[in-house]
């Protein structure tokens, strides 16, 4: 299970009290002042990407602004569904939660969850996996 799988979702009071599972898919329904966490579990063939953090400075030592920033073309895999299906049968993943991974400047659709950024992509935006 990766870090979004641990998450949990406070549940409003209309939903039942006992601590199954459909008890905490709840809803966006409390008021603005309590936290909500949310997990995601990618349908198909998708992918959720912690992008790494763009580097702040040049390595000679000069800070680069927000606005020269480039978006980072590297992250980690937090969560991956459970394959996509070709005539029939199921093909599994090859890149698994936790794998350090290279994708296109623009793939995927930028989402936030508890303050977090992440992208949600199809395994074949993923150029590779980083080693070592």
């Amino acid at each position: 299970m990766g870090l979004l799988g641990m998450t949990r979702c406070y549940h409003s009071p209309l939903a039942s009290d006992n601590n199954n599972e459909e008890s905490y898919r709840t809803s966006l329904t409390r008021s603005q002042s309590e936290p909500i966490m949310t997990s995601i579990k990618p349908l198909g063939d998708r992918v959720v990407v912690q992008p790494k953090p763009a580097d702040d400075k040049t390595e000679s030592g000069l800070y680069i602004p927000d606005s020269a920033k480039e978006k980072p073309q590297e992250g980690t895999v937090v969560a991956i569904g459970p394959g996509r299906v070709e005539n029939g049968n199921r093909i599994e993943m090859t890149v698994e939660e936790g794998d350090q991974v290279l994708y296109g400047k623009y793939a995927g659709t930028e989402v936030t969850l508890d303050g977090d950024e992440y992208l949600i992509m199809r395994e074949s935006d993923i150029f590779g996996v980083v080693e070592g």
